[in-house]
């Protein structure tokens, strides 16, 4: 009675709450109208709709054996307590994405990317990776792919693996891509983010060897080391002999995250992926939660308003109308097939007991939407002259200052020169103009909301805190999503030689691996060498692949809870697949089509051809020209790919619907038997 209670009293201020977002326009809103409604409804759904889909729609068993315990080999089967499988999976999906998406979104205002994190994750977000992760756990921790040609056939099977496997090679550069501009120039964020790397192998270490077990005493030490990390940072930053040791190049800098992600997948889970991850999840929920509560102190008002001239299509972060671009931009946050590679990949193998998927799957979601909503807040914070000078690249508002910020208050969003200076003076950093990616613009944001809150002497401090934090999400996405795309490639390869498909043999592991890095590499190199930073050409692209892997996961979902005989449940995961095929196919069809430069892949590549043609384009420019053209007609060529996968995948599932409800034969369900689970299943804390 009393829980009925406690949930009337969320959804009414939960309703009174996004009512006002929604309908404010005139005056500035306080920041705390956003946390509220997340809050609420982040709730709501968990407690409420969460459980009645673990309970009715998935029907968990906590008497079952997972394949962690049946299949313990120590290296990727491995059974968890819980909160660490929570934290691994919790950082393994919030990478830059619940940051980053939303940053990039605020082009549009603070109103439509706020109103799509909230309703799309705790109607499709939270679901697909509850789903996936059941479901996957259910079959010896298979993979996306294996699930779609183990339960959909080899036609589905076959286009559900090379679209996932090509799209995650997408992903991953663009996560890159992110944390190179993040530390681009900047010896103190370099060195922060440097430091992680030793830290996590040595309380990784210290938790298998030194102090057995001993989580939360490795957890403070971690975080202890992580701290003096970006205090080690910002002493280096002002000793001119140690400075250039780590102040590098974007190709510097890509070649040092290439070689780290071939080595993070090598590696046993247990040395560096899951102890980086525990780590960063303590981190990123103490960040969060500090937020949240200077936010309710300081109670700030948002400086962008609801919604900008942008939303017709012309923005100079990115190109495209509000619908469909701000329900592409914002992936991670609302709905992310990403997290369907990780709830099929790494996680289920870690998972003790079933009980526990609806905390990992559905809550991990739910607290990275809740990220996203602080994301959404920190970045329109900011003046919007500032955010634009940040965020958009040195090729749309121009090489110098001074005529960035002329392009720039020409849009109606005043800035000078001397404020961009002070600003970046203060926060510790040569210069903030063309910082793209969204994580420079979110850490001014993040450090404005902590200097307010304890005092402005520490705002350098806080601005490199801010940026290593991100930078060790996007790590850790990084290591998690090179480890899953070698587990898709080594089952792909295994129909050809059957040693490539063992996960556990080393010269597959090291080929495979090596494979995966190259494809994602080679897309990092392009982003970093382009004069508009990357971001303009591969976040769309990134966005759209996302969200058609999530239209690929939700549809192996939706063809499973039919051969189950649960075809009433089965809006679960179809209605948020029939709204992502139409978002994806319209994003992309726009992207193919559109004659507008800055907005189509062809158009845009024919455009600056024509210019290096004519010889118009500065000698820098005219030197990278060719690779950026080939790059845009590539994402040209693999927008079209990934299109006719997706619709393939969703045919066949509806092929296989069809035929299960009219009662014709379907492949069998590959459904691992029930086994009992033991007492204690390796401290799953369940």
């Amino acid at each position: 009675m009393l829980k009925g209670v406690v949930g009337i009293v969320l959804a009414i201020i939960g309703a009174f709450a996004i009512g006002g977002i929604a309908l404010h326009r005139n005056e500035p809103i306080n920041a705390l109208w956003l946390v509220t409604a997340g809050v609420c409804v982040y709730v709501i759904g968990y407690r409420f709709y969460a459980a009645w889909i673990a309970a009715r729609v998935l029907s968990v068993d906590a008497t079952r054996a997972t394949p962690a315990e049946r299949l313990n080999d120590g290296r990727d089967f491995v059974p968890t307590h819980r909160w660490i499988v929570f934290g691994h999976h919790f950082a393994a999906i919030a990478g830059p994405g619940p940051l980053v998406g939303p940053t990039l979104a605020a082009q549009f205002g603070y109103l439509p990317g706020t109103l799509w994190i909230l309703f799309g994750s705790v109607l499709g977000g939270c679901v697909q990776d509850m789903t996936i992760l059941f479901m996957s756990t259910r079959r010896d921790g298979r993979s996306l792919g294996q699930m779609a040609r183990d339960e959909l056939g080899p036609f589905g099977g076959f286009a559900a693996l090379a679209g996932t496997l090509m799209i995650m090679i997408i992903l991953i550069a663009v996560l890159a891509l992110v944390v190179v501009n993040a530390m681009k120039g900047s010896p103190w964020a370099t060195f922060s983010v440097f430091a992680t790397i030793p830290i996590a192998v040595a309380i990784g270490l210290y938790v298998r060897s030194v102090r057995p077990g001993r989580v939360l005493e490795a957890s403070i030490i971690g975080m202890v080391l992580l701290l003096l990390g970006v205090a080690g940072g910002g002493w280096l930053d002002q000793s001119t002999q140690l400075r250039g040791l780590f102040d590098f190049s974007g190709p510097q800098l890509a070649a040092f995250v290439i070689g780290y992600g071939w080595l993070a997948a090598i590696i046993p889970v247990w040395l560096l992926l899951a102890p980086r991850g525990y780590l960063s999840t303590f981190l990123k929920i103490g960040v969060i939660a500090l937020l949240a509560v200077s936010i309710i102190v300081i109670h700030p008002e948002l400086k962008m308003p609801a919604l900008t001239r942008f939303t017709a299509g012309n923005g100079p972060i990115f190109a495209g109308k509000v619908f469909p671009f701000v329900f592409i931009t914002i992936a991670c946050g609302a709905v992310s097939g990403f997290h369907a590679l990780v709830s099929s990949g790494t996680t289920p193998k870690l998972i003790g007991s079933e009980a526990d998927v609806r905390l990992v799957g559905y809550g991990s979601m739910a607290l990275e939407s809740f990220v996203a909503i602080m994301a959404v807040i920190a970045a329109t914070l900011l003046d919007p002259g500032v955010y634009f000078a940040i965020n958009t690249g040195a090729g749309v508002v121009g090489a110098d200052a001074h005529t960035a910020v002329a392009t720039i208050s020409g849009w109606g969003f005043p800035v000078t020169v001397e404020q961009m200076q002070q600003l970046a003076h203060r926060m510790g950093e040569r210069t903030l103009f063309a910082r793209t990616g969204g994580a420079p613009s979110l850490a001014v944001g993040m450090a404005s909301i902590f200097s307010s809150t304890f005092g402005n002497k520490l705002l350098a401090a806080w601005y490199h805190f801010a940026l290593m934090f991100e930078a060790v999400f996007i790590l850790t996405t990084i290591d998690a999503g090179t480890r899953v795309g070698r587990f898709m490639l080594q089952d792909f390869l295994g129909h050809f030689w059957k040693p490539l498909g063992r996960t556990s043999w080393y010269p597959s592991v090291l080929l495979t691996s090596a494979l995966i890095v190259a494809g994602w590499g080679y897309f990092l190199y392009v982003g970093v060498i382009d004069p508009n930073g990357g971001i303009n050409i591969l976040w769309p692209l990134f966005g759209i692949a996302n969200q058609m892997l999530a239209a690929i996961a939700l549809s192996i979902a939706t063809g499973i809870l039919i051969k189950n005989g649960k075809l009433r449940y089965s809006w679960v995961t179809g209605g948020p697949l029939a709204w992502l095929a139409i978002v994806t196919t319209v994003a992309a069809w726009q992207k193919i089509t559109s004659p507008d430069p800055t907005l189509g892949f062809f158009s845009g590549a024919a455009d600056l051809a024509g210019k290096l043609a004519s010889g118009v384009l500065p000698a820098a420019r005219a030197a990278t020209a060719p690779k950026l053209i080939f790059n845009q007609q590539l994402d040209g060529w693999l927008t079209i790919i990934f299109s006719v996968i997706v619709w393939l995948v969703i045919l066949d599932m509806l092929r296989v619907a069809i035929r299960t409800a009219r009662g014709l034969p379907t492949l069998a369900s590959s459904e691992a038997p029930h086994v009992a689970r033991m007492p204690a299943v390796g401290g799953s804390g369940s």
